[in-house]
């Protein structure tokens, strides 16, 4: 059973701006829509940095401060920028990631600034995590005797 429109029938001009603009609408809503977050410092900064001579401290005030730092040892400084791109109702997508990488030797002296983006295929997830570096410098078999006494009989640390 199919519907005839009758000869002679036109659709209103309002009508016709209502279809119009779901159409629009709906391909708008598709669209990709992209997120920038981080920072890294442009070339011409990171130019400006001498291996074997800057310091921490002058490598912060030339590149700024880092979004990240080493976790155990503090002998690094992490710049991160990804830029990700989402469509639709599905997952974001990282389509760029730089990262520039200072590390600095036991004095503190720049030893070397690297840069790395998605080149390689691989998407390195990075955290942040503040936690307590208490493990460092301990073996695992201090680690788990130390554990010892420290739990209660129900469980609940009370």
């Amino acid at each position: 059973m199919s519907m005839r429109i009758p000869q002679g029938y036109r659709f209103s001009k309002t009508a016709r701006t209502f279809v119009l603009a779901g159409v629009l609408f709906g391909l708008v809503a598709c669209g990709p829509t992209y997120r920038n977050h981080g920072y890294v410092p442009p070339q011409e900064d990171l130019d400006q940095i001498v291996v074997g001579i800057d310091t921490r401290s002058s490598v912060e005030e030339t590149l700024g401060t880092s979004g990240s730092t080493s976790v155990l040892e503090d002998d690094a400084l992490y710049f991160v920028r990804s830029r990700m791109r989402t469509v639709a109702m599905l997952d974001p997508e990282v389509i760029e990631r730089q990262v520039v990488a200072v590390s600095f030797d036991a004095n503190g002296i720049v030893e070397n600034v690297e840069s790395f983006g998605l080149e390689r295929g691989q998407i390195v997830s990075l955290t942040r995590r503040v936690t307590d570096s208490s493990v460092a410098g301990k073996s695992f078999l201090r680690q788990l005797v130390g554990n010892i006494g420290s739990f209660t009989p129900n469980g609940l640390g009370l």
